[in-house]
């Protein structure tokens, strides 16, 4: 299976894990501009994953 993961680089930290077949590029920006709001406008760096289990 494969998960894109959502990784905050200044807390060092997993904000989110989800499943590549069910999360498009476009729906893991909108939670990002949805649920973590609070990280992007404080300044954290945030990166987007490939991860494959």
């Amino acid at each position: 299976m494969e998960f894109k993961e959502i990784y905050c680089n200044n807390c060092k930290k997993t904000l989110g894990r989800y499943n590549t077949q069910y999360f498009s590029d476009a729906k893991i920006a909108e939670l990002i501009k949805s649920n973590h709001t609070v990280h992007y406008r404080s300044g954290h760096q945030l990166s987007i994953r490939k991860i494959t289990k």
